[in-house]
């Protein structure tokens, strides 16, 4: 307990060393006033009894260094007077200061931009107990590149078969429904899971419990911990209570946490029902006794003590059982596993092959930014020779010197990382709005977490060391006849290029692969705007039900549908109004192999094509134009089965052959083509022509109803925003539970569907921006600073005849010279990075000519705009105030 008083006593003496200083100095006076009236009264003088009491002491000065000594922890007292002097230091020059840490909060931020999108959607564990010890499996045929879900059999097999998992449990990943509460009706998804689901992922509820083993079939229900919220205004006695769930009363039993929105955290699930219930909610689930349908996700929890190498040789083992007694439909199938969270490993691939060029990116916008600040440090350094070289004849070691200098930078750049951080705290928020057109909801929210601030703390770190490296070593070397006449010791006489010259070359070069990369995606992002979608988004809006989740019948649903047609189209402003189950762009819908009707073997070609519902008057109402044929009209549920073809289904099964009349099959379903109709993207705005078929919505609810519910097409005379209110109540009119979903205009539909091109040119456009804005700088710097070192040979030159525009050719030149090199060198990377980008470019090819023959002009072009301002300075110096300079 003494020894921490002591301490106490030492860092509050620090931290307020004059108050501390005070005091004492008061009590060495009443010390030395004592002394020196003992020894006055022993018949001395005052002034020989005051010289005998300070010798007594030990000297005056010397006690009270002694106890500042005592007082202060040496390397803390070392800490607050660097921080002190590095402060008065980047103070003394504001512009450079400003300059620099807005140079680093720029590189910095954009650095934690992307990085919390790599840490949100590739370093981020599920959020759940050890999520370490938690497994996503899946199968796999042997030679596929990925995976697939599991059968119900296959599902049970593994959980009573492997050893090396303490649980296995499974879930049906997306179900619709429509659940009640506060407020109007709302669609929400969920998922159905087995009854050891919670117990697997050992996540702790919020508020009661999870599934109990008897629960497998029984109509309890979990909610989200968000949807408890914002529908049931968190009730602290909702458990045991009865919530409706698309027309079924569910008793509720848990609240799961608000961060758990499912194993597979892209999905957003808000509400989990047993497995043995989903069939109530879900149309035409898959059979549980069939091996063939694979329809299960699956959770394994490792065993205590188990090694991954273990659980892949059960894996293999129980794989190669399961292939003899199943060779039907085991034949060559194999596990996949990888830790829970991840995202699915079909698109794994994709996403981290964007964010790791992204991060590429970011990272030669830091590059350029620490070359900058990197250049403006060595003139800084250049500037401090004498004061440097003082020091050094005062007693000052180079070692301190230099730790000065690394101090200072390393200063600099954490307060361009703070800048930095909430720059990237308001590009997330941004990115967070952006919605990816798919037809379920997903988790896509990006922020701040521990480990983009403790990304960034390092990376601040390591960029304010080697930003002062350069500097600190040139500071710390002074040649003292050289810093007194102020000469850079970093362009030594004999030398062509400069260490300042080798880094801006290095920057410039880094501009011509980050401006050629900006240049392809802003030209992708314009072809992208132009391709043919297929449709007329202008003027319509688009309003999505679920009648199915409400418990409609397939009769009752189509006459729902009927009447709020008629209802719509007999609204003011209302051109038309259609109906179909989703509408195009939206992400994925389904599809089905088709063969011309009677054709067997090996003549029967096959072509997959996407499956749509629509009503008379849909190509007109969505501007996709008929080609041959006709519309649908008087078609019934139980008629002849008729379809719409799209040209491309056309070209690929009746490439010579008028396909109006013919017929074409589909699983059981024979279709009569009646119509041809354009072609139109389905699924992205990038992809190629799809084959598209189109049913009669009449036709297609019973047997085959949709799970994403049905959308409302609506074509307004003029502004179509304005019918949302209008529609909105035709729909409760006819049914005030009903939930509405997706209200939106086509339009934002639209550039929904293009958010990932629009994201990657923003990105690119935003990072290639600054970092041309860096490089200018740059340039500007080093040439103005160059100007100002030779102004006296300037001077002379100009004394001796050298015109005007000379002297500006001169350094043009010099800047230009610098630029080409860098070009040269940065050009050929560009050329061969490029290829990284073709997975996300539309309609241009990676090395697209045009993107390569402008980057050496544009870029040439900013450097003569950079360099012209100290041009001009250099050929307007007065030759005589030149030579007085020295």
């Amino acid at each position: 307990m003494r020894k921490l008083r002591a301490l106490w006593v030492r860092v509050f003496g620090m931290l307020r060393p004059g108050h501390a200083d005070d005091e004492f100095r008061a009590e060495l006076e009443s010390h030395l006033a004592m002394h020196i009236d003992s020894e006055i009264r022993a018949g001395v003088s005052p002034e020989e009894a005051r010289r005998q009491a300070l010798i007594r002491l030990g000297g005056a000065e010397q006690v009270r260094q002694l106890h500042r000594e005592r007082r202060i922890l040496s390397s803390l007292e070392n800490l607050v007077r660097d921080t002190r002097y590095s402060l008065r230091a980047l103070v003394k020059h504001p512009g450079v200061t400003a300059i620099a840490m807005l140079s680093i909060a720029l590189g910095i931020g954009a650095n934690g931009t992307i990085f919390s999108m790599v840490s949100r959607f590739v370093l981020r564990p599920a959020p759940v107990g050890d999520p370490s010890t938690l497994l996503t499996l899946s199968t796999m045929q042997k030679g596929d590149r990925c995976c697939n879900k599991f059968p119900f059999p296959l599902f049970e097999n593994v959980r009573d078969d492997a050893h090396s998992f303490s649980g296995v449990a499974a879930y049906y990943d997306q179900i619709p429904a429509s659940i009640g509460g506060s407020g109007e009706p709302e669609r929400v998804w969920g998922q159905g899971v087995t009854a050891n689901f919670f117990d697997v992922l050992e996540l702790p509820m919020v508020l009661g419990r999870g599934f109990a083993k008897n629960d497998e079939a029984a109509p309890v229900v979990v909610l989200s911990e968000t949807l408890w919220r914002r529908r049931f205004n968190a009730d602290p006695s909702i458990a045991g209570k009865s919530v409706l769930l698309s027309g079924r009363n569910f008793t509720v039993v848990g609240i799961a946490p608000a961060a758990f929105h499912g194993a597979e955290q892209i999905l957003y699930a808000q509400f989990w029902v047993p497995l043995g219930i989903t069939a109530h909610l879900v149309p035409n689930l898959p059979p549980r006794d069939s091996r063939e349908y694979h329809w299960l996700a699956v959770e394994a929890r490792i065993r205590p003590g188990v090694s991954h190498s273990a659980v892949d040789a059960e894996l293999k083992t129980l794989a190669a059982r399961y292939e003899r007694a199943y060779p039907a439909t085991d034949k060559d199938s194999t596990f996949y596993e990888e830790q829970a969270g991840s995202l699915p490993p079909n698109i794994k691939s994709v996403v981290v092959v964007f964010l790791s060029g992204l991060m590429g990116i970011v990272l030669l916008v830091l590059t350029i930014a620490g070359a900058n600040v990197a250049n403006l440090l060595f003139a800084q350094a250049v500037a401090r020779q004498k004061e440097m070289a003082v020091r050094l004849a005062l007693g000052a070691t180079r070692n301190r010197l230099r730790r000065q200098f690394l101090f200072e930078s390393t200063l600099l750049a954490l307060s361009g990382a703070v800048v930095g951080l909430l720059l990237s705290l308001w590009a997330t928020r941004a990115l967070s709005t952006l919605r990816l057109p798919a037809p379920v909801p997903l988790d896509l929210q990006i922020g701040i977490d521990w480990r983009v601030i403790s990304f960034t703390f390092v990376l601040t770190f390591v960029c304010g060391a080697l930003l002062g490296l350069g500097p600190a070593w040139a500071a710390s070397r002074p040649f003292l006849v050289n810093a007194l006449k102020g000469e850079d010791p970093l362009a030594r006489a004999g030398r062509r290029f400069s260490l300042r010259n080798v880094l801006l070359v290095a920057q410039i070069a880094m501009s011509v692969v980050l401006l050629s990369a900006t240049i392809l995606f802003l030209r992708s992002l314009q072809n992208a705007a132009a391709i043919n979608i297929g449709i007329q988004p202008r003027g319509l809006m688009v309003l999505s039900i679920d009648p199915r989740v409400h418990g409609y019948s397939a009769d009752r649903t189509i006459v729902f549908l009927n009447q709020l047609e008629e209802r719509a189209r007999a609204l003011p402003g209302v051109v038309s109004a259609v109906v179909t189950d989703v509408p195009p762009l939206t992400g994925g819908n389904r599809s089905e192999g088709f063969t011309v009707a009677g054709e067997s073997g090996k003549d029967a070609g096959m072509t997959y094509a996407e499956l749509y519902m629509v009503t008379p008057g849909y190509f007109g109402t969505i501007g996709t134009p008929l080609l041959a044929g006709h519309d649908f009209g008087s078609e019934t549920a139980d008629g002849l089965k008729t379809a719409i073809i799209n040209k491309e289904f056309a070209h690929r099964l009746f490439p010579h052959v008028n396909p109006i009349g013919q017929r074409v099959k589909g699983g059981d379903v024979t279709y009569e083509i009646i119509g041809v109709a354009g072609n139109a993207k389905s699924r992205s705005v990038g992809e190629a022509d799809r084959a598209i078929l189109y049913r009669p919505l009449v036709q297609s609810v019973a047997g085959d109803p949709s799970l994403m519910g049905y959308t409302l097409v609506v074509k307004a005379a003029g502004n179509p925003a304005a019918l949302f209110e209008p529609v909105r109540r035709q729909v409760y009119a006819l049914d005030p539970a009903m939930a509405i979903f997706n209200e939106e205009t086509m339009d934002e539909h639209v550039r929904t569907a293009f958010v990932l091109p629009r994201v990657a040119a923003m990105l690119f456009g935003i990072f290639g921006s600054i970092g041309i804005v860096l490089t200018a700088i740059g340039l500007y710097g080093v040439m103005s600073y160059s100007v100002t070192r030779r102004t006296r040979e300037i001077g002379i030159r100009m004394a001796m005849g050298a015109r005007p525009g000379t002297v500006e050719r001169f350094v043009l030149r010099q800047g230009l010279v610098l630029t080409l090199i860098a070009i040269a060198l940065g050009w050929p990377a560009a050329w061969m990075l490029a290829k990284m980008a073709r997975s996300f470019l539309y309609g241009i090819q990676p090395h697209d000519a045009l993107t390569f023959a402008l980057v050496p002009p544009f870029l040439i072009t900013i450097a003569l705009a950079a360099c012209w301002i100290p041009a001009r300075r250099a050929a307007s110096v007065d030759p005589m105030k030149a030579l007085r300079t020295e």
